[in-house]
């Protein structure tokens, strides 16, 4: 298989007649060009043995963050690449809001991508707080054995939630 290198173009904006939403660790938009569109399911606040990694919604959204960025390692990329997330937080926890801002501001402290928040009755688990859903921009495939590679690590995360 041929090796391609591409260019990925990545630009944040954040308009000054706009609310300044970096304070909340995220951009209000993100222009891509070039690159494969990967899009990660929701990561909730499980290890990889579909342990829940604590009661409070710093522990939980600290751990679906940490699988996002697994899931990205495993195609080759990092939290660099991710141009949106969609955060979904349960009714009770609306208040905790500033731990997620904290957390996205320490993840991403330049360039953030942009972000949807949404406030939800529930989650598929009673004690899951948080969900996290990622698009991000990748350069393509650099072989097929990264290719296969990268199937395993998500037939692997897969099981890991099913469990």
């Amino acid at each position: 298989m041929e090796t391609m290198m591409h260019t990925i173009r990545r630009k944040t904006l954040n308009p000054p007649d706009l609310p300044d939403t970096l304070v909340e660790g995220h951009s209000q938009a993100v222009l891509v060009q070039g690159g494969a569109r990967v899009l990660l399911s929701s990561q909730v606040g499980i290890d990889a043995g579909g342990q829940l990694a604590g009661h409070g919604l710093s522990e939980q959204t600290e751990s679906a963050l940490d699988n996002v960025e697994r899931l990205l390692s495993g195609l080759g990329g990092d939290l660099l690449q991710v141009v949106m997330l969609r955060i979904y937080l349960v009714e009770f926890a609306r208040y905790d809001q500033h731990v997620v801002i904290e957390a996205l501001k320490n993840r991403f402290p330049i360039a953030p991508p942009a972000a949807t928040w949404l406030i939800v009755y529930g989650l598929a688990e009673p004690e899951w707080l948080i969900a996290i859903e990622a698009e991000a921009v990748l350069p393509e495939f650099a072989s097929e054995s990264q290719a296969i590679a990268t199937q395993e690590v998500l037939a692997a995360a897969d099981d890991a939630v099913r469990s």
